[in-house]
């Protein structure tokens, strides 16, 4: 890939800083069409990314090639379609084992789930969407396990207790991928979701439930996740306080222990 040009049709010229337009540029366009293939429908044609990214297609074919050879994107023989590839799964395997997140709460959160009775999750922001990097299903699942998914940030209680604390431009790029009577809501009530210690958000997503979710901060007070619980449809407000409690003195306790070495 460090071959390509910096886009659609540059070459690999450099800047007065030393550093390679032409690589920095390929290395930009691979990550957006990644993005792309994981957006909508599993599989995805050529010349409808080059469409969405606004490359042509032949600097899209030559970057998808690359990506196929690599295994970080796969191509269809029957359909010729594009799509994910099995590296990713490998890198966020390794991103997982290593987080501080997922090392301080791992002793806890089957406890909570026992304690509390509900589906437990924890959150991180990564652009514009929230995702869950861990879960561990309650009795009220029933036989059906519900699988950690990414979602736009502001359809999750999680989403907007994470936004709500994010820089200035994190919180613009969450608003440009909502609707925009959500973005509206969201401008309105920033500050609220950042002063509270929870957010309870009833289900506004099909097949999603009622959530109530607290910030983790890490040892320097920055919110680094957020701590979520399902909660049942309708839950009055003394059981969605009950179980904001028990997240929160969960998050508290963890969250001492992240970014303390």
């Amino acid at each position: 890939m460090a071959g390509e040009g910096n886009g659609d049709g540059a070459t690999g010229s450099t800047s007065g800083n030393g550093s390679a337009r032409g690589g920095l540029g390929t290395i930009r366009n691979a990550v957006r069409l990644l993005d792309l293939l994981a957006e909508g429908p599993p599989l995805h044609h050529l010349t409808d990314l080059a469409a969405r990214s606004g490359m042509s297609v032949p600097t899209v074919h030559r970057l998808l090639r690359s990506l196929v050879q690599a295994d970080y994107a796969v191509q269809d023989p029957a359909t010729s379609r594009y799509g994910l590839g099995p590296q990713l799964t490998r890198l966020s395997k390794h991103y997982l084992a290593r987080s501080a997140i997922l090392a301080a709460l791992a002793p806890f959160v089957v406890a909570l789930r026992n304690q509390l009775a509900a589906t437990i999750s924890v959150y991180v922001l990564a652009g514009r969407e929230v995702m869950c990097i861990d879960q561990v299903d309650g009795d009220d699942r029933g036989p059906f396990r519900r699988s950690p998914r990414a979602l736009p940030a502001l359809d999750t209680a999680a989403g907007r207790v994470l936004a709500a604390h994010a820089a200035p431009e994190v919180w613009a790029e969450v608003l440009s991928a909502a609707a925009p009577e959500t973005v509206e809501l969201a401008q309105a009530y920033r500050d609220e979701w950042a002063a509270s210690n929870h957010i309870h958000l009833p289900a506004v997503v099909a097949d999603h439930v009622d959530e109530v979710a607290v910030p983790l901060r890490d040892a320097e007070g920055t919110v680094v996740a957020a701590l979520a619980a399902d909660v049942p449809t309708g839950a009055d407000e003394a059981h969605v306080r009950t179980a904001a409690a028990a997240l929160e003195r969960t998050a508290v306790s963890c969250g001492r222990s992240i970014g303390n070495g």
